[in-house]
């Protein structure tokens, strides 16, 4: 059955407060439950389904696909797209409400893999929602505006609070660009297919994590501005301490915040948390 029919059957509008745009090209949802590289012993957790195009696809590779759907409306259309699939469990609920163990069980200790057409508002949230999780995907495959995508992936001296936020506990990298023309209704922008594979040990210990972001965050509230300004407004701090730890960690203080790596981040946050 076709999307608008199917839509149609059950009277379900499409909502732009939740950024619901459908992925309809067969050729693209292939491509990105190729990359997610499922076999019959993965357990897949699927963000925000939609009628479930791509979890078709999804179904077809893995052995057992959640899916998490917000949007009540869309569950019995969700549903009928996905009669005859045994494997497929729909939940209806917030993702970002779930732990991956709420969602999977014990697959979440055993692991499994998170695939996801993101509505743009809950990019970043979602991504660090399931990252930090007790028990974090192997890998996600995402979604997102081309943009974001550009963002997740980049490298010094490009980095951004986003970057940071996704490269401490994993690897993206860019994997294809997808036209508006692909979706209904269109988005106004184009999209990108982000692939992120888990670190086998997070940059940053979980016991320095809050203080960690909190300097990251102080770093980019003025990303323009050389760093010792930005850090020294975010954390109120004088201006001599802030020099100090930079130089103490080999980081001169008129660099721009995009240009640190994650690593040096953590070094310069564990000096500065010696001055607080």
């Amino acid at each position: 059955m076709k999307l608008s029919e199917l839509l149609r059957k059950h009277g379900v509008h499409l909502k732009k407060r939740l950024g619901q745009h459908f992925l309809v090209s067969e050729s693209i949802l292939a491509s990105i439950a190729d990359a997610a590289d499922l076999g019959d012993q993965d357990t897949v957790v699927e963000i925000g389904p939609g009628v479930g195009l791509l979890t078709r696809h999804l179904a077809q590779r893995a052995g057992r696909v959640a899916a998490v759907e917000l949007d009540e409306a869309l569950i019995p259309a969700l549903q009928e797209n996905l009669e005859g699939f045994q494997n497929v469990e729909v939940i209806h609920g917030n993702a970002l409400g779930f732990t991956a163990r709420e969602i999977v069980g014990e697959s979440a200790r055993q692991g499994y893999k998170v695939v996801a057409n993101l509505p743009y508002y809950i990019t970043s949230a979602a991504i660090r929602h399931f990252l930090e999780d007790e028990f974090p995907p192997e890998m996600m495959v995402l979604t997102v505006q081309w943009e974001v995508a550009k963002r997740i992936t980049a490298r010094p001296p490009e980095m951004s609070l986003l970057s940071v936020s996704v490269q401490v506990y994993g690897e993206p990298k860019l994997l294809f660009k997808i036209p508006p023309g692909a979706f209904v209704p269109p988005p106004k922008v184009d999209s990108g297919v982000v692939a992120i594979e888990r670190r086998t040990e997070p940059i940053v210990p979980q016991e320095e994590a809050d203080w960690f972001f909190r300097v990251v965050r102080a770093g980019f509230s003025q990303r323009r501005k050389q760093i010792h300004n930005s850090l020294r407004g975010g954390l109120r701090l004088g201006d001599d301490e802030v020099k100090a730890a930079l130089l103490s960690v080999g980081i001169s203080p008129s660099r721009r915040p995009g240009t640190l790596t994650p690593e040096e981040w953590l070094a310069l946050s564990r000096a500065l948390s010696q001055r607080i």
